[in-house]
């Protein structure tokens, strides 16, 4: 087994709940936060719970499937696209959105080491005033 490769594989049933959380979230570039996207979803089956939308959406994160967005002092959100890609949220309306190209200057990549440490992932947030909130606050 390389180094790359995670120690230990979970198999899960994909239960046709998980499918259309995963379904739904795919489809969305908001990153919706749990409730949203148990709104989202009843719409296709009514009788989920947002229990059931909660514990779904962790065991997609833990598989890999989706990302969780954790930014400090908000409601936690997620996202389909697991793609290499950062985020940048709104101070005033809480808007996120992708950034896919930093460009020249912009973050280093990952390092594979640090510290000692094996890497195995990394969080940046980017934060400030979307154009929106900006036009508003000219006015």
């Amino acid at each position: 087994m390389s180094e790359s490769q995670p120690a230990e594989i979970k198999l899960r049933r994909n239960t046709p709940q998980r499918k259309i959380i995963l379904e739904e979230l795919c489809a969305v570039k908001t990153h919706p936060t749990a409730a949203e996207l148990y709104d989202m979803v009843r719409q296709r089956m009514p009788r989920v719970s947002l229990g059931t939308v909660y514990r779904n959406l962790e065991v997609l994160h833990e598989d890999g499937m989706i990302r969780k967005l954790e930014f400090s002092g908000v409601e936690t959100r997620f996202d389909g696209d697991t793609s290499d890609h950062y985020h940048v949220r709104c101070s005033g309306c809480g808007h996120i959105q992708d950034v896919y190209d930093l460009g020249p200057g912009g973050t280093p990549a990952q390092p594979t080491e640090l510290a000692g440490f094996r890497i195995e992932g990394h969080r940046l947030e980017y934060f400030g005033i979307c154009p929106d909130c900006q036009t508003q606050a000219a006015q």
